[in-house]
């Protein structure tokens, strides 16, 4: 399929440190794109329709070590050529997701639009904890850059842990209208939901007020002016919701992604 967008869903929030939830987020999402209420069609002028190749949800039932089927289900995701977009689940699925897409890109940067740095060492002694991934990510050195935007709860111990990997970070309350990121590799979204303001995104485990807009955040996902070659979407707690608003706003989501990955596609 040519000019096309792979879709998996990884209903899989064991890690989460507060509510569960973020597990039945995926087939909540998918079953807005096509709705005959919305537009099929990104800001940026692409019309989605037949343009996801869905690879369906990463089944967790068998035995096995959740990450390794994590990260070979998304090598399989990715073996089909087209950017990925990975429908979370909770936040920590991004390290065995990043483990797979590294793999296919030498050079890439994060840019991580959260509340939450995720960059404890360890939560309750869970080193797989969704407040831990992106230590784990800097660990294995899985990205040459992390950017993160929208952060609005740090304390002295994460402040340290940015300091320790270098990370590059745009609190909440410093991020300006004409915000611009100077981007020189291929790029990997990890979109937080809970990197909203709880008006715009209520259905999330960790509402953290004073959050960005839906506005805000689609205009720095069209800022992007490199290659996305992957995403995730994550933390959408559908019993948190309020009249369905947050799946529609992680469907919109979904669909501007995916009109800046065939933007921003080579060639």
């Amino acid at each position: 399929m040519t000019g096309a967008i792979s879709l998996l869903g990884i209903p899989h929030d064991e890690n989460s440190s507060h509510l569960r939830g973020s597990a039945d987020a995926p087939a909540l999402i998918r079953r807005e794109l096509p709705g005959d209420a919305h537009s099929s069609w990104s800001e940026t002028g692409f019309d989605l329709t037949d343009r996801f190749l869905d690879h369906g949800d990463i089944d967790f039932a068998g035995a096995g070590d959740p990450w390794e089927r994590i990260e070979s289900e998304v090598g399989r995701a990715l073996n089909a050529g087209h950017p990925l977009i990975s429908l979370g689940g909770d936040h920590a699925i991004a390290w065995p997701v990043l483990r797979a897409v590294r793999r296919r890109h030498p050079s890439l940067t994060i840019v991580q639009i959260d509340a939450h740095p995720d960059i404890y060492p360890a939560y309750q002694a869970n080193l797989r904890s969704h407040t831990s991934s992106f230590a784990r990510i800097m660990e294995e050195r899985l990205a040459d850059r992390l950017i993160q935007i929208g952060l609005r709860t740090l304390n002295d111990d994460l402040r340290g842990q940015i300091g320790r990997f270098g990370i590059e970070v745009v609190e909440a309350r410093h991020v300006s209208e004409g915000l611009r990121l100077d981007l020189t590799t291929p790029v990997y979204v990890s979109m937080d939901l809970d990197g909203l303001d709880p008006a715009f995104a209520p259905g999330v485990s960790h509402r953290e007020p004073g959050g960005l807009s839906t506005r805000q955040v689609i205009n720095l996902i069209q800022g992007i002016d490199q290659p996305i070659v992957a995403a995730d979407i994550v933390e959408y707690n559908p019993s948190q919701d309020l009249s369905n608003m947050t799946a529609l706003v992680a469907s919109k989501l979904t669909k501007e992604i995916a009109g800046m990955m065939l933007k921003t596609a080579p060639g």
